[in-house]
């Protein structure tokens, strides 16, 4: 009968023990696909941010390309820089009269 309880014990341990092993890895699981899946959010977050970034780097640099463009089609057409600026004034009561 003794050998009995001490089989009894031994089997109440070892279930115990598969009790909580199995609640630790169940908790541990739960913990990990929480995470997980925080992470997947994440990372689309970050996946829309940088297709927005890519389409903005795209019109920056067509617009820069054409800028270029106009840069190189002004220097071709001969235009100088100008260094000084020099108005003109006109008084209003003088008439200009040709010969």
């Amino acid at each position: 009968m003794i050998k009995k309880i001490k089989n009894l014990r031994c089997v109440y341990f070892l279930g115990m023990a598969i009790l909580f092993l199995s609640l630790s890895f169940y908790i541990y699981q739960v913990n990990a696909e929480t995470t997980e899946k925080y992470s997947i959010q994440d990372y689309q977050k970050e996946i829309s941010r940088l297709s927005q970034e890519n389409k903005d780097l795209q019109i920056n640099s067509a617009e820069v390309s054409s800028l270029e463009t106009i840069t190189q089609v002004i220097n071709g057409l001969g235009f100088e820089k100008t260094e000084e600026i020099h108005y003109i004034q006109v008084i209003d009561t003088q008439v200009v009269v040709s010969k």
